[in-house]
Order: C-alpha cells, then sequence, then structure tokens
C-alpha cells in the first residue's frame, strides 16, 4: 500500500493539469483563457499574463483553495496597460 501512497505525491497527471485548465477558464470568478498550465517534473507552472498583481493573487488563490495538494508555480506577468493619453472618437 505505501508504493500507492508514494505515487500520489509524484507529478500532477494529465487530469489535473486539465481540471486547472479548465477551473481557469470556466470559472465566471477567474475566466481566465490566457493562462497556460503546463505539467513539470516536481508540479504545475501557470504562465500567462493579467491585468494585475492583484488578479494574478487571486487565480493562484483559487487554484490552491481547490487543489491544496497540488505543487503549483506561477509564472504570470502582469500587462503594464497605461492609461489612454487622448480621448478616441469613433466615427
Amino acid at each position: 500500500m505505501t508504493d500507492h501512497l508514494s505515487a500520489a505525491t509524484g507529478p500532477p497527471d494529465e487530469y489535473v493539469e486539465a481540471e486547472i485548465q479548465r477551473l481557469l477558464t470556466e470559472d465566471p470568478a477567474v475566466a481566465e483563457q490566457g493562462i497556460t498550465v503546463v505539467r513539470r517534473e516536481h508540479g504545475l507552472v501557470l504562465y500567462g499574463e493579467v491585468e494585475s498583481p492583484h488578479r494574478r493573487e487571486e487565480i493562484l488563490r483559487r487554484v490552491a483553495a481547490r487543489f491544496p495538494d497540488v505543487p503549483v508555480t506561477s509564472d504570470i506577468g502582469v500587462t503594464r496597460a497605461q492609461a489612454p493619453t487622448e480621448v478616441e472618437e469613433l466615427p
């Protein structure tokens, strides 16, 4: 039985990867299609960009809450969007 338990502490399988990807895209509170989940030797890495540090933290918090036993690393950057300097006029 010990071998079965130790297998659970190995890298996450493709099902966990798919479940996290589904959470990122389908959860209305997250709804991020620009985040990619990649399996690595010791866990999962989330890649992509979001509009604010707060948004990134919220995504990581939701993933950790839903998958507490899965080691997740963030490589999520923050886009540097600036406010427009002039008013855009539409025809």
